[in-house]
């Protein structure tokens, strides 16, 4: 039983006893995963279920990634009864952790399991030529063939002896050390690792990497034939839910597995998987939790992830979540959880997150509609001959606001809030008036004041005429450093206009990172993002949230506006810039001509390569002249980087001369400033005073770094405050008055209107806008594929089209619907500008994107006609027929609906409900 279903129960039972409610005979309810109370879109449901359990009723917690368990366990006492805590560290099957960079698969830790293994710092690196190993099957036994070289060249050695290396250098060395998949996989093999599941946190990525070891046998010819006719059963059973893309990979042991596959063909790589028949699978993070699928090994591609606003660092949770997986109980005596050597992460990272500790459980207590009705409710209007139509004579049974502020108010994050908010507030405001006080230390006033009572009468008025004529030059100076800039970007600018048409030519971007590390990336330089004729770019563009920094700047006499532009680097990285990060241009690079007669030209091929990607650009660096953003290449574009040659091949003759008259001139004037400020500094640290005076500054300086440590320390509790502020019955207040004004109920005498009785029975994100579809009357003349359609819009949130695929079709829905659906958005208006006047932000979805697909499999297209040349992933097509099944599904059982919508709704549910998606298949 879910959660959901679990508390639509309570709902009924809530202040009764067990027997008197829904949970007669029941003596026991057992929440595995309880850690899900944490989750942002499912972890009100869990709160409600604890707090609604009856009290006769026991309850059954388990997590293994709770790191305040005493708190859980403090508020289930105080709101359901006498709680007892059970903890255990000890593992049924150990985990040892292990670290893979290119040439050797070591320990992360030292033998005691408490810091990182010393051999893996960087004055340690192992050897470069180290041996590489190639594995194989002939006639089923493994054989192994390995490039053999001196031994003397395999021992380790400390470089840091050897020569004093830049941060710089130690970075490169980092990058030298990243593995390849095949490495990595190698190392499994070698040391009897495998089977395992390699987590990659996209699809692509999964997909890939299927992809590249496709030439890879890690099977046996037993177990190659045996899957072999696994396979040719499944594809007799379900024709169309087999993934052919994945077969060839299958075959020697590898699948992927994630959200874009189908739950049929998920289900079969799972059953592989635990008969050994397939021996890695690639998978995303979702893998991590709730289906039984361990393995020996678990492998980590990557220490962040990418997300909407770019990349992330895993949570410790989130890590010992996918660690989890490895080990079978019962099967292996240790399980292995292999981190991965990253250009960006190293063992030092992975230790610092597997040392942080678990992250602990925090309350996402937020009120619904569902939630409200369910708890205001009392009697109902009814219209039948038995009953009054006056609603004052209808007798009160409902909940009292105040009665229901008790019942929220016994959230989770309430019980955390009362011990930890206090103490959290009481250290800000300490914290506060000591910044206060330091603060004031620190002014020009308190400096010109401690400089008065140090130094003398003579040496205070030599030093105070001299720093006031250093400040006036320094001002002077950096206006004509930014002049100088500019000058640079302008003659860059003038420079790159030549070369928008003809041969695509080489460059060089450079920036620093935030350890003010000086990077330089070889490129091929494609073009001016405003020649790009698609709106998609357009849009893109005028994003001043991913362009920040585009803005006009004062250049002498005129006004200066940076553009963008865009390249593709030797890495397989697009990278979007300003003229602010150019080093370089070469006169040479890719030649103007296509590779096929007729074909297009290699601009042109490269946007449209850069079109696909879905644009979620990572930001490197920024400036006020613009930002440096980058994104990972595709699979398409990793051959034209493979062109881009290093920068050592290119000459300095090969440069473009970039700099203009002006630009020299501004170049000669910053340096005779900047000469002359230097030689002030030197004049002031001749005077007399200068010794007692530098103190007065040492201490300064101190003094804010100190109150930027406690500013960064007031930040993490505000925070934490933010987190655990008792949110809960605000929003419960907000949302009754808008079912107040929506007359769903009225909150004075509990009594709850028809639509409000269909809002309280719906299971979904919004109550409130389902069920002001779902009893509009303009639903029904439709025939059962357009209702599956209309449906369908409700519940597409997170579907997306791939821009990745050859192909962008969908089918486009019916007029009809296209009709309904455009008269619906005019209501979800209304009640857009209802929620927003009283403060609620719960979505109200309605989108026509991916209706035509919905309404297409209930008129009884099959899948391979739907999906042929499809812009979607089969699991995202299934999970979108999926959730628009459980909508029709619930229609009949919803109170107060018309029979010929419920009668539409089961005809396009036994439609609709049909493999490969039926939950009955298999």
């Amino acid at each position: 039983m879910t959660t959901e279903i679990l508390r639509n129960m309570l709902y009924q039972s809530v202040g009764m006893t067990a027997s008197e409610g829904r949970l007669f005979q029941v003596d026991v309810i057992v929440l595995d995963e309880v850690h899900y109370l944490s989750d942002i879109s499912r972890g009100t449901v869990w709160e409600e279920t604890v707090i609604y359990c009856p009290k006769e009723v026991q309850l059954i917690c388990l997590s293994a990634t709770v790191a305040n368990p005493d708190e859980l366990a403090g508020w289930i006492s105080q709101i359901h009864g006498k709680t007892e805590l059970v903890t255990s560290n000890k593992r049924p099957v150990p985990l040892t952790w292990h670290f893979s960079k290119k040439y050797s698969l070591q320990p992360l830790l030292d033998g005691k399991g408490k810091k990182m293994n010393r051999k893996l710092r960087m004055s340690n690196f192992q050897n470069l030529a180290s041996p590489k190993s190639e594995f194989y099957y002939v006639k089923g036994k493994r054989r192994f063939r390995t490039n053999k070289i001196e031994q003397g060249n395999s021992s380790s050695f400390d470089i840091s002896k050897q020569v004093q290396l830049s941060k710089h250098e130690l970075s490169n060395m980092r990058r030298s050390q990243v593995p390849l998949i095949r490495d990595t996989l190698s190392q499994l093999w070698e040391n009897d690792m495998l089977p395992a599941i390699w987590f990659i946190f996209s699809r692509r990525g999964c997909d890939a990497a299927v992809e590249y070891l496709e030439d890879c046998r890690l099977l046996h010819d037993c177990e190659a034939s045996e899957v072999e006719l696994e396979l040719r059963r499944f594809k007799m059973q379900y024709p169309d839910a087999v993934r052919e893309s994945a077969v060839k990979g299958l075959l020697r042991g590898v699948a992927a597995h994630h959200a874009g596959c189908l739950p049929l063909w998920k289900s079969f790589i799972e059953e592989l998987f635990q008969r050994g028949l397939v021996k890695v699978v690639f998978a995303t993070e979702t893998l991590a939790a709730g289906i039984n699928m361990p393995a020996r090994t678990a492998v980590i591609s990557s220490l962040s992830k990418r997300i909407d606003a770019g990349r992330q660092l895993l949570t410790p949770n989130e890590l010992f979540q996918m660690a989890g997986r490895a080990g079978r109980r019962g099967i292996d005596t240790v399980g292995h959880t292999v981190l991965v050597q990253t250009p960006y992460e190293g063992p030092e990272e992975c230790c610092d997150i597997i040392f942080a500790g678990l992250e602990p459980l925090v309350s996402q207590f937020t009120a619904s509609y569902g939630m409200v009705l369910n708890l205001l409710a009392g009697s109902k209007v009814t219209h039948n001959q038995k009953e009054s139509d006056d609603v004052n004579k209808v007798k009160r049974s409902g909940r009292t606001l105040e009665e229901a502020r008790k019942l929220v108010e016994q959230s989770f994050g309430n019980y955390v809030g009362s011990n930890v908010m206090v103490a959290a507030k009481e250290e800000i405001e300490r914290i506060q008036q000591e910044i206060q006080y330091l603060s004031s230390e620190i002014t020009d006033e308190s400096t010109d004041r401690k400089c008065r009572e140090e130094l003398s009468e003579e040496d205070y008025a030599e030093i105070s005429l001299l720093q006031k004529r250093l400040k006036e030059e320094k001002q002077i100076r950096n206006e004509l450093k930014k002049k100088m800039e500019l000058e640079r970007m302008a003659a860059w600018k003038n420079r790159l206009e030549e070369f928008e048409n003809g041969h695509l030519p080489f460059m060089c971007l450079q920036y620093k990172d935030k350890d003010s590390i000086q990077h330089t990336i070889p490129a091929v330089f494609i073009g001016n993002l405003n020649s790009f004729a698609d709106q998609k770019i357009t849009n893109m563009v005028e994003d001043d949230s991913l362009v920040s920094g585009k803005q006009k700047l004062d250049s002498g006499e005129q006004l200066y506006c940076p553009s963008y532009y865009v390249a593709l680097s030797s890495d397989n990285s697009w990278y979007l810039f300003t003229e602010k990060w150019i080093k370089t241009v070469y006169k040479t690079g890719l030649p103007a001509v296509a590779s096929i007669e007729g074909g297009a030209l290699p601009r042109e091929t490269l946007k449209q390569l850069l079109l696909r990607e879905e644009l979620m650009w990572d930001k490197v660096a920024k400036s006020e002249y613009g930002s440096l953003l980058s994104m990972d290449g595709s699979l398409d574009t990793w051959s034209w980087s493979l062109n881009v040659p290093v920068l050592n091949s290119l000459s300095e003759d090969d440069e473009v001369e970039r700099f203009s008259q002006e630009h020299r001139d501004a170049v000669e004037c910053y340096k005779q400033q900047r000469r002359k400020v230097s030689h002030l500094k030197k004049t002031i640290r001749s005077t007399k005073g200068f010794k007692e005076f530098q103190k007065i500054i040492d201490i300064r300086n101190f003094t804010k770094e100190k109150i930027e440590r406690l500013e960064a320390r007031s930040r993490r509790l505000t925070r934490r405050i933010r987190q655990i502020e008792p949110t809960g019955w605000k929003e419960f207040l907000q949302i009754s008055k808008v079912i107040q004004e929506a007359r769903a109920l009225d909150i004075n005498t509990q009594v709850i209107y028809p639509l409000g009785e269909t809002a309280a029975a719906i299971r979904g994100e919004n109550e409130l806008w389902l069920a002001m579809v779902l009893r509009n009357k303009v639903l029904l003349d439709l025939k059962p594929s357009q209702l599956a359609a209309v449906c369908g819009s409700l519940v597409s949130e997170g579907i997306k089209f791939r821009p990745w695929k050859n192909s962008s079709y969908v089918y486009e829905p019916s007029s009809v619907v296209i009709g309904v659906i455009s008269y619906l958005e005019e209501q979800r208006n209304s009640l857009i500008d209802l929620q927003e006047r009283h403060g609620v932000k719960i979505p109200c979805e309605i989108d026509a994107q991916f209706a035509g697909m919905v309404e297409a499999w209930a008129s009884g297209l099959t899948w391979r006609e739907i999906m042929m040349d499809s812009a979607m992933d089969d699991g995202d097509l299934a999970r979108l027929l999926r959730r628009s099944i459980d909508l029709l599904a619930q229609i009949p059982k919803l109170p107060d609906i018309d029979p010929v919508l419920q009668k539409n709704a089961q005809i396009a549910c036994s439609v609709m409900d049909r493999v490969p998606i039926s939950e009955l298949a298999g």
